[in-house]
C-alpha cells in the first residue's frame, strides 16, 4: 500500500488539470512541461520615440526538441502585440534606426551560412531585406547614424573572399583536430580558434561596402566572446569605444577600455593603471561623456562594478559610484545625458535604480525584480519583469513612481491555469552571526498544520546571488510541486549584499558558506511544518562543490544532488576559467589553499547517496569532474547514480533533456524523502 502510495504522489506533478469531486477543473501545478509550454521574452528594444518596443520572442516544440525567436512587434500604449518576422525563421538582434523608421536584425536565411543583417521597414507591412553577406556572420549590432555597427569573427590576415574559401574548407574537411599555441582554448560550451579574432565593423545602412573598424587599430575584442556590450560608438559617429585585453597572454587576463578615432590607425588605452577589468563603454547621448564600469580587484569576477565617467574634451575620469556599495549593471543612459537607468542586484531582488551623474543612486521598483532596459528619446522606459510565480514579461516603467505597465499577454492564458503555490523572503542567523537572507517556496495548497520535506538548494556561481526571478532550468516552484518547502539561500559570498559579504569566502570557499547550508537546515528544522527527517539538498557548479563538500562533512540530509560539480580543485585547471589562481596563486604556488577547501580531500569521510550528472559540452566545469566523484562514491560502495548527457554543457538546454532532468531529480529525491505533507 505505501509503494501505491508513493507511486501515485510520484505521478501527480505530471497530471496536466484534475478533476475534483463535482467533475470540475483544478489548476495543474507549475510541472516541468508546462515550463516548456512558456515563450520566453528576450531583451527589447525600443523606438527612437517611444512608440514601438520589438523583443525577441522563443517557443518550444517538445517532439521535435527544438526552439524557435522570433521578433514581436508591441506598442508602447499596450494597443499592438503581434509577430514581427515570419514563422520557420529564427531572429535576434533587433536596433532600430536613429528615425525609428527601419528596423534591423540578425537571421540566417535561404542560403546563408550564418547569421546575416536584415532590414524591415516599420510603416508598413512589406518582407525583410538583405543587407549584408559576411562569410563569418555578424552579431551584436548597433545602428548609429548612417551606419550599422556590428561584430564578427574573422580571420584577420584574410580579406572575405579567402575566408569564405577558408570556411568552406572547414566544413568539407575530414580532420577534427583543433590546434592551441597559447590561451584561451575554450569558453563556456565552445572551442576558440585562435586564427580568428573578434573585431567590430559597419557597413551603410543604405548598402555598400563592409568597412573595418577595430582591425586597423591593432586591437582585438574578446577573444572568449564579444557582443553589442563589447563596444560603443559616439552619437557622431567620430569615435569608437571597446574593451581589448591589455597584456593579450590569454593566462590572466586585463580588460581595458580602448577609445579611438573611426579611421584612425591606434587606440588610447584609457584604463592602463587599473589591474583589475574594465568594460562597458557607454557614450552619452549628447556626446560628452564615456561611461564604462570598473572593478578594483584583478582576478576577481564578483567585484564591485563602479560607474567611471569621462569627459570626453579634457578625458578626465571620476568614479561616481566608489560610495555606494552596489555593483552597477545592466545601465542605459538616460535620454537627458544627466544620469543612468539599471537593473541592480539589491539584496535578493533586481531593482530598477535611477544613478545620476552626481553619483545619487534612487531605488525605482521594489518589489519582483525587472531587467532588459530600454529607454527612448523620449523617456519612456521599458523592460522585462519577472518573479518565482512568472517568466519575464515586457513592462512600461514609470521612472518617478516605479509602476509598471504590463506590454505583453504572452503566457497569460496558460499561467492563469497554473497554481504556482507561494513564496517569501526570510531571514536568519548564519556564520558568525550574520543575516542570510532565502528565499522560501511553498506548494500549492500549503498546510502549515502539517510536516512537509524540504528541498535546500544551493546556488552557483558562488559570486551570484538568487534573486526574485524566474528559473527555466532550477525553477523553485516546480521542485515545490513535487510536495517538497523548496528554499535557495544567498550564503557569504553571494552579490547583492555588499562588498564585503561578496568577497568574505575569498580564498576559503568552504567554511562560511558550508554554515550558512548547516544553520538554514537548523532553520527550518525547527519549524513545526517541515520534518526533519526528510530533507535533501543539492545545487549545480559552485553549488555542487558544496554539494560535494556535505558529503564529506556533518549535516542533515538524506541525499544530495550534485550537478556540474568543482570536484577537484586541482583538474579544474582544465576549465576555461582557473578560479583561485590569478589572485592567490596557482596550486603549485599556494598548495595549502587548495587543499583546505578542495572536496576532493574529503573523500574519507563520504557517506550520503548522491545523484551526480554533468554535459560533455561543459567547459567551464570540466565533466571529468563528475567521473571522479562517481568513482570515488562507487569505490566506497556509497549508494550514487551518475547521469550523463554528451549533447549538453555547463547546463541541459534541450527540452528533452531537460524533462528527464527534472524527472530524474524528483525520483532520486522521493527515494530518500517521500515528497508531500503527513
Amino acid at each position: 500500500m505505501r509503494r501505491l502510495l508513493l507511486t501515485l504522489l510520484l505521478l501527480l506533478p505530471t497530471l496536466a488539470l484534475a478533476q475534483d469531486d463535482n467533475g470540475e477543473d483544478e489548476r495543474k501545478v507549475l510541472s516541468a512541461e508546462v515550463l516548456w509550454e512558456l515563450d520566453r521574452i528576450g531583451s527589447p528594444a525600443i523606438s527612437p520615440t517611444g512608440d514601438w518596443i520589438v523583443a525577441p520572442v522563443t517557443d518550444y516544440d517538445v517532439e521535435e526538441d527544438t526552439g524557435e525567436t522570433r521578433l514581436w512587434l508591441f506598442a508602447a500604449d499596450g494597443s499592438v502585440e503581434r509577430p514581427l518576422t515570419v514563422e520557420g525563421q529564427d531572429a535576434s538582434s533587433p536596433a532600430f534606426s536613429p528615425d525609428g523608421d527601419r528596423l534591423a536584425f540578425v537571421a540566417k536565411r535561404g542560403d546563408d551560412e550564418a547569421g546575416q543583417i536584415y532590414l524591415i521597414n516599420m510603416g508598413g507591412p512589406g518582407e525583410a531585406q538583405k543587407l549584408s553577406d559576411v562569410p563569418t556572420g555578424v552579431g551584436g549590432l548597433k545602428w548609429v547614424g548612417e551606419h550599422i555597427y556590428f561584430v564578427s569573427s574573422v580571420y584577420p590576415d584574410m580579406d572575405w573572399e579567402a575566408m569564405e574559401e577558408k570556411l568552406t574548407e572547414e566544413k568539407e574537411s575530414k580532420v577534427s583536430a583543433h590546434q592551441w599555441n597559447a590561451l584561451p582554448y575554450s569558453s563556456w560550451d565552445h572551442w576558440i580558434d585562435e586564427e580568428r579574432q573578434n573585431h567590430v565593423f559597419r557597413m551603410p545602412a543604405d548598402g555598400g561596402d563592409v568597412e573595418a573598424i577595430t582591425q586597423p587599430l591593432g586591437r582585438q575584442l574578446s577573444r572568449s566572446g564579444a557582443g553589442a556590450g563589447s563596444y560603443d560608438v559616439h552619437p557622431d559617429e567620430t569615435h569608437i569605444a571597446f574593451v581589448a585585453d591589455r597584456k593579450l597572454d590569454g593566462v590572466d587576463p586585463d580588460y581595458d577600455v580602448f577609445l579611438a578615432e573611426i579611421g584612425a590607425d591606434s587606440a588610447d588605452n584609457l584604463t592602463a593603471e587599473n589591474e583589475a577589468s574594465d568594460s562597458t563603454p557607454m557614450f552619452s547621448p549628447d556626446g560628452e561623456t564615456l561611461a564604462y564600469l570598473q572593478q578594483d580587484i584583478a582576478g576577481f569576477y564578483g567585484d564591485t562594478q563602479d560607474i567611471v565617467l569621462v569627459d570626453l574634451d579634457s578625458l578626465e575620469q571620476r568614479n561616481i559610484t566608489e560610495d555606494w556599495d552596489r555593483s552597477a549593471s545592466g545601465l542605459v543612459w538616460a535620454p537627458g545625458s544627466d544620469g543612468f537607468f539599471g537593473s541592480i542586484q539589491d539584496e535578493g531582488t533586481v531593482r530598477v535604480f535611477f544613478i545620476g551623474t552626481d553619483g545619487e543612486p534612487r531605488a525605482i521598483t521594489t518589489d519582483t525584480s525587472y531587467g532588459d532596459l530600454a529607454v527612448a528619446d523620449d523617456g519612456t522606459l521599458v523592460g522585462t519583469n519577472e518573479s518565482f510565480l512568472y517568466p519575464p514579461r515586457l513592462v512600461r516603467i514609470d521612472s518617478d513612481s516605479g509602476e509598471a505597465e504590463r506590454l505583453s499577454t504572452i503566457n497569460k492564458e496558460l499561467l492563469d491555469s497554473v497554481d504556482a503555490g507561494s513564496y517569501e523572503s526570510v531571514t536568519y542567523s548564519g556564520h558568525d552571526g550574520a543575516d542570510i537572507q532565502m528565499w522560501v517556496n511553498y506548494p500549492p495548497g500549503f498546510d502549515e498544520s502539517k510536516e512537509y520535506p524540504l528541498f535546500l538548494l544551493i546556488h552557483g556561481g558562488p559570486h551570484g546571488s538568487i534573486n526574485d526571478v524566474f528559473h527555466f532550468r532550477w525553477n523553485a516552484q516546480t521542485f515545490a510541486s513535487w510536495g517538497y518547502v523548496t528554499a535557495w539561500h544567498n550564503f557569504h559570498g553571494s552579490s547583492g549584499f555588499g562588498q564585503d559579504f561578496v568577497d568574505y569566502i575569498n580564498p576559503d570557499w568552504l567554511t562560511a558558506p558550508y554554515n550558512d547550508t548547516i544553520a538554514a537546515a537548523e532553520w527550518f528544522a525547527d519549524k513545526s511544518w517541515i520534518d526533519g527527517d526528510r530533507m535533501v539538498a543539492g545545487g549545480g557548479s559552485y553549488g555542487g562543490y558544496l554539494s560535494s563538500i556535505l558529503l564529506g562533512k556533518a549535516h542533515p540530509f538524506n541525499a544530495l544532488m550534485i550537478h556540474a560539480p568543482v570536484y577537484n580543485m586541482y583538474s579544474q585547471m582544465a576549465a576555461d576559467f582557473a578560479v583561485h589562481a590569478t589572485r592567490f596563486g596557482n596550486f603549485w604556488e599556494n598548495p595549502e589553499i587548495y587543499k583546505e577547501i578542495s572536496p576532493h580531500y574529503y573523500a574519507e569521510d563520504f557517506d550520503t547517496p548522491a545523484l551526480i550528472i554533468h554535459g560533455q559540452q561543459d567547459l567551464r566545469v570540466p565533466v571529468g569532474q563528475a567521473f571522479e566523484l562517481f568513482r570515488t562514491l562507487q569505490s566506497k560502495d556509497i549508494e550514487s547514480r551518475l547521469i550523463y548527457f554528451p549533447d549538453e554543457n555547463h547546463w541541459v538546454l534541450k527540452p528533452n533533456n531537460s524533462l528527464y532532468w527534472y524527472d530524474e531529480v524528483r525520483k532520486w529525491f522521493a527515494n530518500f524523502a517521500e515528497p508531500g505533507p503527513q
